[in-house]
C-alpha cells in the first residue's frame, strides 16, 4: 500500500472513528429526555397558572393574548415559530330568556341562566368576562311547548318513546348530558319531531349524588352548565373543504343550513337544579330504572307537559380571525419528513383540564427538546409544534390547516400526535391508528408512573384494563386528530391522564380544580410530557420508521368477523371480498416486516467492513427512506377521494365518526352507515349499497396491501 493511500485511509478511519464515538446514539437523548433534571413540574404549573387567568374563548382578544405566550415560549425555546391565522364563523350569544310554566297554582319561573361564583373564588373578578351559557351554532328563534324528557337523547331512547306510544312531534325535549355528543342530540330530537331542546347536566353523572361539590369536592356544582357546540361538520361552516383564508368563496347563511351540519331548530344547555325543577314539571309515562336520577332526584317522567317552556334564544355570528401558532425544529437529515405535536389552545372558560393542561404539556415537551439541543441533539426528521385555535366550535384551526396545505401534508407527514385534555386525573388512556399501538406501549414502559413511582406507566396501565392494555381507535370526531386521520389519512395518536371529568366546559374548570383534584403536584404533566414527547422522538429519530402493521391486520380481521356476525342472517351480502383483501393486506405486512428486519441485521453487521461502511450507509439510507415511505403511505391508502356516503369530507374509510354520535368510533363507517339504512327501509336497492360499501372497503385495503409491497400489479 502505497504511503498516500495509508495516509487516506488512516485519516478515513480517524475520522469514522470520531463521528461514531464522539456523538452519542439518538437513544441517548431519548434517555435524557425522560431523565429527572429534564422535567419541571414547576415550570408546567406556571404556564398553566398564566393561560388560565381568564376566560379566552375562541376569537376573544384574551385568546389572542394565549396565543401571543405560546408564540413567545417557542420562540424562547429556539423554535421557528409563526402565526396562521384564518377568518372564519364563529357564533356567540346575543340574548337568551328561558320560562316554565308550571301547573296551577304554581307560578312561572323565570330562570336566571347564570353559573355563580362561590365566597373565596379567586376568578370572581374576571366571571363575567365568561360568555353566557350557549351553544355554539344554535339556532336562533323563539319556541314555545309542552316539555318531553327522552333520557340522553340517543336514538334508542327515541325508539324507547315510539314504543311506548308518546308523541313528541312539536314539543321541546329535555336530554342530559353524558352519552352522546351534544350536536347529535340537538339532530336527533329534530328528527323525532321537536321544535326546540333543553340540555341540562344530571347529577347522576356530574354531580357526585352528594351534598359537596366544587370548591369543597371536584363535583359539578348545581348552577353549573356544560356549554359547547352543537355544530356537526369540522371546520368553519362556510368554507366546507376548503381553507378560510381572507377574501375567499363562503356559503351564505341559507347554504350553511341546507348542508346539514347546523340545527335547525333551537337549543340551550342548562343546569343540574334548572333540570331537575323543570323534570318536576313533567308527568305522564314514568322512565325506567336508567332514565332515573340519583337517590335524591325527582321521579323522571317522559311527559309532554304538564309543563310548557318557553325557550328564546339569539345569536351574534361574525366573522373572527383566529390563531393558530405554529413551531418549527428542522430536521438535519430528512427535514421533509414531518412528525407533528398538535394541541389546541381556545377554551369555553378558563380551560385549565380542557384544553390548556395540554397546552402546558405542549410547552414543557418544547422546553426539553431545547435541553436536548444545547446537549447536541438533533432530530432526523422535522417536528412541528401545532397550537391549534377554535377547537372547542367545530375543530376549526386544526381543519382549515390541513385543507390549506392538504397536498403538503399529505406527502411529507410521518405522524400526527394530539393532546387535547392531558390531565383530568388518574390512569393513563391512548388511543392510536393501529400501526403506532406498539410504539405507546414502549413508550408507557419507559416512564415512571406519576401516582406511584415503584412501577411504570405501563404496568399501572395493565392493572386497570385488558392485557394488552386496550388502545381506543381514532374514528370519533371530537379532537384535532379528524382531519389527520379522517380527512387524509395520516397515522395518528391521541393521549392523556384521566378520562371524564365533572366539570367539563363549565366556569369551574379553572386552575383551582386542577390543582385540587386533577395534578395537585403536576407528576401527572409530567408523565404526559414524557410520553408525548417520548413517542415523538422515536418517530423523528428512528432510521426505520417504528410502525407495526400486524395490530392493523389485527384489527380489520376482527372487524369484519364482528360484521359477519352482524350480517349473518343476509345470505345476499357477501364479505367474500373484504377477508381476501385483509389478507393480501397480511401478507404485504409479512412481506415488509422480513425487509425491515434484513436492512437492521445489515446495519448491525455494517462495521464488519470499514471500507465499505459509506457506501452501505448510502444503499441502506435509501433503502430506508424507500421503506419508510411505504409505511408512511399505508394509511393514505386506506382513504378514498369521494369519501363517506353522504358524509363527503370524511375519506377514510376504515375510522370516521358513527352517524349519530360524532364522539363514537365506528370501523368501517360507510358499512355501518349502510346497514342502518337498510334495515330501515328494507329493499333490494338499500342492501345492495351495503354490499358496495363492502366493495369500497375491501378495495382500498387492497391499495394499502399494494403501497406495503411495492410493487406494481
Amino acid at each position: 500500500m502505497g504511503g498516500k493511500m495509508i495516509t487516506t485511509f488512516i485519516a478515513i478511519t480517524t475520522s469514522l472513528s470520531f463521528y461514531f464515538i464522539s456523538t452519542p446514539p439518538k437513544s441517548h437523548y431519548h434517555s435524557l429526555f425522560i431523565s429527572p433534571p429534564f422535567s419541571d413540574n414547576t415550570s408546567i404549573s406556571n404556564h398553566l397558572f398564566t393561560l388560565t387567568r381568564r376566560p379566552h374563548l375562541a376569537g376573544t382578544e384574551a385568546n389572542a393574548e394565549a396565543a401571543s405566550y405560546v408564540l413567545s415560549t417557542l420562540s424562547s425555546n429556539n423554535i421557528k415559530s409563526h402565526l396562521s391565522e384564518y377568518a372564519v364563523l364563529l357564533t356567540y350569544p346575543d340574548s337568551r330568556s328561558l320560562t316554565l310554566t308550571r301547573p296551577t297554582p304554581d307560578p312561572p319561573i323565570t330562570f336566571t341562566l347564570r353559573q355563580e361564583t362561590y365566597d373565596g373564588d379567586p376568578y370572581a373578578d374576571v366571571a363575567d368576562q365568561v360568555e353566557p351559557t350557549f351553544h355554539a351554532y344554535a339556532k336562533s328563534g323563539t319556541v314555545k311547548g309542552h316539555v318531553a324528557y327522552v333520557n340522553y337523547g340517543r336514538v334508542e331512547d327515541y325508539k324507547t318513546i315510539k314504543d311506548l306510544g308518546i308523541n313528541i312531534s312539536g314539543a321541546i325535549v329535555l336530554a342530559r348530558y353524558g352519552e352522546i355528543y351534544r350536536g347529535d342530540i340537538v339532530e336527533n330530537a329534530y328528527d323525532a319531531g321537536a321544535i326546540g331542546v333543553l340540555i341540562y347536566t344530571d347529577r347522576k353523572d356530574y354531580g357526585g349524588g352528594g351534598a359537596r361539590w366544587f370548591p369543597e369536592e371536584k363535583w359539578m356544582p348545581p348552577s353549573g352548565v356544560q356549554v359547547g357546540s352543537v355544530f356537526n361538520g369540522a371546520g368553519d361552516p362556510t368554507t366546507p373543504g376548503w381553507p378560510s383564508v381572507e377574501g375567499c368563496e363562503r356559503l351564505s347563511e341559507d347554504d350553511v343550513e341546507k348542508g346539514g351540519d347546523v340545527p335547525l331548530i333551537p337549543s340551550l344547555p342548562i343546569s343540574g337544579a334548572d333540570g331537575e325543577e323543570i323534570l318536576r314539571c313533567i308527568g305522564g309515562v314514568v322512565g325506567d330504572e336508567e332514565w332515573q336520577g340519583d337517590k335524591d332526584a325527582p321521579v323522571y317522567r317522559i311527559g309532554p307537559g304538564p309543563g310548557i317552556i318557553d325557550l328564546t334564544y339569539k345569536a351574534k355570528q361574525v366573522i373572527s380571525t383566529i390563531q393558530n401558532v405554529i413551531g418549527i425544529i428542522e430536521g438535519a437529515e430528512e427535514p421533509d419528513r414531518f412528525v407533528i405535536l398538535g394541541n389546541h389552545r381556545d377554551a369555553w372558560t378558563f380551560g385549565a383540564v380542557d384544553p390548556n393542561s395540554g397546552t402546558a404539556v405542549l410547552l414543557e415537551v418544547a422546553e426539553r427538546f431545547q435541553k436536548l439541543q444545547k446537549e447536541g441533539w438533533k432530530p432526523r426528521r422535522s417536528i412541528i409544534f401545532c397550537n391549534w385555535d377554535a377547537e372547542e366550535y367545530g375543530l376549526i384551526g386544526s381543519t382549515e390547516w390541513v385543507e390549506e396545505n392538504r397536498e403538503m401534508l399529505a406527502s411529507k407527514v410521518v405522524a400526527y400526535l394530539n393532546v387535547d385534555i392531558a390531565v383530568s386525573g388518574a390512569g393513563f388512556q391512548a388511543s392510536a391508528t393501529p400501526q403506532l399501538d406498539q410504539l405507546i406501549i414502549q413508550a408507557t414502559k419507559q416512564v415512571k408512573d406519576p401516582d406511584n413511582s415503584s412501577q411504570t406507566v405501563y404496568e399501572s396501565w395493565v392493572q386497570t384494563t385488558d392485557y394488552p392494555p386496550k388502545i381506543g381507535r381514532l374514528g370519533g370526531g371530537g379532537s384535532d386528530y379528524s382531519a389527520f386521520v379522517q380527512h387524509i389519512g395520516v397515522p395518528s395518536t391521541d393521549i392523556s391522564f384521566g378520562g371524564g371529568y365533572p366539570v367539563y366546559h363549565s366556569m369551574y374548570d379553572d386552575f383551582v380544580w386542577m390543582s385540587k383534584f386533577g395534578d395537585p403536584m403536576f407528576r401527572r404533566h409530567v408523565a404526559a410530557a414524557s410520553i408525548w414527547g417520548l413517542v415523538a422522538l422515536q418517530l423523528a429519530d428512528d432510521e426505520i420508521l417504528p410502525f407495526n402493521y400486524d395490530s392493523y391486520v389485527y384489527e380489520l380481521q376482527t372487524s369484519a368477523e364482528d360484521l359477519e356476525i352482524e350480517l349473518s342472517d343476509k345470505k345476499s351480502i357477501s364479505l367474500v371480498p373484504l377477508f381476501k383483501s385483509i389478507e393480501k393486506m397480511r401478507t404485504a405486512v409479512i412481506q415488509i416486516n422480513n425487509e425491515i428486519k434484513e436492512i437492521k441485521e445489515k446495519q448491525n453487521k455494517r462495521w464488519a467492513s470499514l471500507a465499505l461502511i459509506w457506501k452501505e450507509k448510502d444503499d441502506e439510507a435509501w433503502k430506508a427512506r424507500e421503506m419508510n415511505d411505504r409505511l408512511m403511505m399505508a394509511e393514505r391508502a386506506l382513504t378514498d377521494r369521494e369519501g363517506l356516503p353522504g358524509r363527503a369530507w370524511y375519506k377514510h374509510l376504515i375510522y370516521a365518526p358513527s352517524k349519530h354520535n360524532d364522539y363514537g368510533s365506528k370501523c368501517f363507517p360507510g358499512i355501518d352507515d349502510s346497514i342502518e339504512i337498510a334495515k330501515s327501509l328494507n329493499t333490494q336497492e338499500s342492501w345492495n349499497s351495503v354490499q358496495h360499501e363492502i366493495w369500497r372497503v375491501s378495495r382500498v385495503v387492497t391499495q394499502a396491501s399494494l403501497v406495503l409491497r411495492a410493487q406494481l400489479t
